[in-house]
């Protein structure tokens, strides 16, 4: 037998037993989401990612499939769904800028968190939408408070949830999040202290294994504007909203001259990305 090249066999495996011992992981220790309604106390932890500012921001594709699509943008790089947009705005028609609308990534927030009663979980990743990240905002900006996460005299957060409806089903949601009054240590032990200021996530790097490649996203893009290659008019509707797994979303197409183009979709669809091997991106 050859050894060389069953070592060569072996190596090629590994990615996908890492893959395997990723899909492992208790997420529960990752994340944290509140379970039940009433009041939960939490700390924001300083991010030692970004040492100014403790929230990440990420854009994603919702509507797409059972779960959200992470833009490729969150990694700098050129999404094609996120260039498609660009081009529905450059024309005049009101069909087109509502599809923009609805094609646009939602914005989510993720903050290290460490959950009071639940000290021995460690710090988690708690993901949140635009209304507790403008109640975040204010607080910080409320010279009273100021530095909230300060590891020595910052604040803890009491967040009430409460019961929610969308679309016919209820869930859970943030409804306020509020200051305590007094400060407090992040915790009396400095050990500790230490080992919840290194012991962090970085959301983009947990969801590398899942990024898609830019032709995937064409495609997924692709489909969802021809669902059965038809020139039909743009048929916009409310997105869903994104605090919840979005199952479908409705048939779409589009329309980027108002003058009549006999050419069939997948064509006029193809044309938007023809120069991408020459500039690695879009040609707009």
């Amino acid at each position: 037998m050859d050894l060389n090249l069953i070592r060569k066999k072996m190596e090629a495996l590994q990615p996908q037993q890492k893959k395997k011992e990723y899909e492992k992981i208790d997420y529960t220790k990752v994340y944290w989401k509140p379970k039940t309604e009433g009041k939960h106390q939490v700390r924001i932890v300083p991010s030692k990612f970004n040492k100014e500012w403790p929230v990440q921001e990420v854009q994603l594709h919702y509507g797409y499939a059972k779960f959200p699509i992470y833009s490729l943008t969150n990694w700098e790089e050129k999404d094609p769904i996120v260039e498609f947009v660009k081009e529905l705005r450059k024309t005049n028609e009101s069909k087109n800028w509502k599809l923009a609308k609805q094609l646009d990534p939602k914005m989510r927030y993720f903050a290290q968190v460490v959950v009071r009663g639940e000290e021995d979980m460690g710090v988690r990743l708690w993901e949140f939408g635009k209304n507790v990240y403008q109640q975040l905002l204010s607080v910080a900006d409320d010279e009273d408070y100021g530095n909230f996460t300060d590891v020595a005299s910052g604040f803890d957060f009491t967040i009430n949830v409460e019961p929610g409806e969308m679309n016919g089903r209820t869930f859970l949601k943030v409804a306020t999040i509020s200051p305590k009054r007094k400060e407090s240590p992040l915790s009396d032990d400095p050990t500790v202290v230490n080992e919840w200021l290194e012991n962090q996530d970085n959301i983009l790097e947990l969801q590398k294994p899942y990024k898609k490649d830019f032709d995937s996203l064409k495609t997924i893009l692709q489909n969802f504007l021809n669902p059965e290659e038809k020139e039909d008019e743009i048929i916009s509707e409310t997105p869903s909203g994104f605090d919840s797994d979005v199952k479908a979303q409705p048939k779409s197409n589009y329309s980027l001259s108002t003058k009549k183009n006999t050419k069939a979709p997948i064509d006029k669809f193809d044309e938007l990305f023809d120069s991408e091997d020459e500039d690695d991106g879009l040609p707009f």
